[in-house]
């Protein structure tokens, strides 16, 4: 089952960077499809943690990036980066309490981050590097 779909509406029209977002949400289907018939909450725990682990690992050098350009949009753009992280803790933090992951509200929440961060953050941050470079 596959949590998250690339739309069309998350293009920002420079080709690689297009690809290596496809990449990240390829990255989140893979860890959740390997979820598979083993929905125990250690499992889940697991699943959550890498999710989170891989989405800040291209944070964080998307910010390197940022910082070595001295985009003028970084405290903006890493606060977004933050939101989402938030959000995933705050989904962590539920599926403690609860043992219990929503699925639907879950790909929902990242659909919609995702959908918003690329079109506008992304799209600025990339405009300008490439006046940059």
């Amino acid at each position: 089952m596959t949590l998250l779909q690339w739309r069309d509406e998350y293009r920002i029209g420079i080709a690689e960077v297009d690809h290596e977002h496809q990449e990240l949400i390829g990255l989140i289907n893979e860890v959740h499809a390997a979820l598979g018939a083993d929905r125990s909450s250690g499992r889940i725990e697991e699943f959550l943690g890498e999710i989170y682990a891989r989405i800040a690992a291209h944070f964080a050098l998307e910010e390197k990036d940022m910082r070595a350009h001295r985009y003028p949009e970084f405290s903006q753009h890493t606060a977004d980066h933050e939101r989402l992280l938030d959000d995933i803790r705050d989904i962590m933090d539920e599926h403690g309490e609860s043992g219990v992951l929503d699925d639907q509200a879950f790909s929902y929440r990242l659909a919609a981050w995702f959908g918003d961060h690329f079109k506008t953050h992304d799209a600025r941050l990339h405009r300008f590097l490439r006046v940059q470079r």
